[in-house]
């Protein structure tokens, strides 16, 4: 299928690698500075860089349709700047997964696409989107969801090697993020790891930097800016986690599930699968007829 999904954060790639393992087409929408915290294992690490390698994949940033078709047909993941996802009215996805991941549905609607999928609270199955997919850890994580929606945000993080809050690092002031601990390095509780307009930001315990903001970006006070790890495992800091990889495996799900339940869904996502042709040859376009490529 073609698919498209808004954000490149570390939860979003965890479904676009999914979805690429599987053999799909995937491009990938974000804002213009990109704020996601684990990004070394975020494919919007590619807008300021220009690409990024996760794991077996590259995300490659382009500027146009055509950029992005021409990364795709080299067996990449496309990333463009577009905060409001508007491509998709010229890239007509079979598959539309929102994973914003800003609790509330930002205009995202069951009609963007044949298969509309969000991720995590904000979102109503059945209403706003074909499916949602449980993001709260636990048993139910990564549960596709048919009607309703996803477990309220609790504003509480989810525990990993077993602290909670203390893991995360915070903006103590608001101006530009200039780090002092790198991805990968180990710290100690009560060390200097960043500053945030001018004010130092300390780790309240002791583990590896599995992520942390780039220098230079501007941030509001009490943003998540870093994540630390009590596990000090380095091949964690640069592995999707098993949150993410749990995540994209339940899209795969959904959009297994849709295909084969809904003939209408199935005949448009063969139909339109855009495969290498020569130039010059005709074939159809939706809602054109036969046109010449």
């Amino acid at each position: 299928m073609r698919v498209l999904i808004r954000g490149a954060g570390d939860l979003a790639t965890g479904a676009a690698y999914e979805l690429w393992l599987a053999g799909h087409e995937v491009l990938m929408t974000d804002v213009e500075t990109p704020l996601a915290v684990r990004r070394a294992v975020s494919f919007s690490r590619a807008v300021y860089e220009g690409e990024a390698r996760v794991e077996k994949a590259r995300g490659v940033l382009v500027h146009s349709l055509k950029e992005a078709f021409r990364v795709i047909d080299g067996g990449n993941i496309a990333v463009i700047v577009d905060e409001k996802a508007e491509i998709r009215t010229t890239y007509q996805p079979d598959l539309l997964v929102d994973c914003i991941m800003a609790k509330r549905n930002l205009g995202t609607r069951i009609t963007d696409a044949p298969l509309v999928i969000g991720i995590g609270p904000g979102f109503s199955a059945g209403r706003d989107c074909h499916y949602v997919i449980e993001t709260q850890r636990g048993t139910s994580l990564g549960k596709v969801i048919s009607r309703g929606s996803a477990a309220p945000n609790t504003g509480i993080p989810g525990e990993v090697g077993g602290y909670s809050t203390e893991r995360l690092l915070r903006a103590a002031g608001t101006g530009w993020m200039e780090p002092a601990a790198g991805i990968g390095d180990i710290v100690e509780k009560g060390q200097l790891t960043a500053y945030t307009g001018g004010v130092p930001v300390y780790a309240q315990m002791s583990g590896i930097v599995r992520g942390m903001l780039q220098e230079g970006v501007f941030v509001e006070k009490g943003l998540k800016i870093g994540d630390i790890d009590a596990r000090k495992i380095e091949a964690l800091c640069y592995t999707i986690s098993d949150k993410a990889r749990r995540i994209g495996q339940g899209v795969l799900e959904a959009a297994e599930r849709m295909t084969a339940s809904d003939p209408a869904v199935s005949a448009f996502s063969t139909s339109f699968v855009r495969t290498r042709v020569p130039k010059g040859t005709l074939r159809p376009v939706q809602g054109q007829g036969l046109q010449r490529v």
